[in-house]
């Protein structure tokens, strides 16, 4: 098995575990941190001072590149955005992924829509055959969280690219 099914397994379990019948006991931050596949999202978050937030009442939908999506991006790219100086950056690609509302895979299936970001651009969902956010493909939808819901993707996504 390669490390891309491991980190899907790993999280569907984490999508398991939460909609055992007893609701999501964690929040958006919490769930991504326990998946153990989002080890460079969680840092970056934790960099862009966005922890607060995303443990806020939400509700959030949050589109999370996996630590295999942030690997793929050009050799330096996450350290460089990681850096004091990139917080501006690194923040405004990391609310490209947020949306401030919880989206359901039931509630887009089918459509084709526009959704805007808490960076304030707009996201190009299509979910009528598979679910793709702009250019990633949603690799395990509806993981519920006390605040919001996640969405696994297999790209990060830079606005305006």
């Amino acid at each position: 098995m390669g490390a891309a099914s491991a980190a899907i397994i790993a999280v569907s379990g984490i999508g398991a575990a939460l909609a055992d019948g007893h609701g999501a006991k964690m929040d958006i931050v919490d769930t991504a941190v326990g998946a153990g596949s989002f080890n460079t999202l969680v840092a970056a978050v934790q960099a862009a001072g966005l922890v607060h937030t995303l443990k806020g009442d939400g509700p959030f939908t949050v589109f999370a590149p996996t630590d295999e999506a942030f690997a793929a991006l050009p050799e330096g790219t996450v350290e460089e955005l990681l850096l004091p100086e990139n917080k501006d950056k690194l923040v405004a690609i990391l609310t490209y992924h947020v949306v401030p509302a919880k989206i359901m895979s039931t509630d887009i299936a089918g459509k084709k829509a526009q959704v805007l970001t808490v960076q304030g651009e707009r996201l190009s969902v299509d979910a009528r055959n598979g679910v793709k956010v702009d250019n990633a493909k949603v690799a395990v939808a509806d993981i519920v969280a006390t605040n919001g819901v996640i969405h696994v993707i297999d790209t990060v996504m830079i606005p305006g690219a």
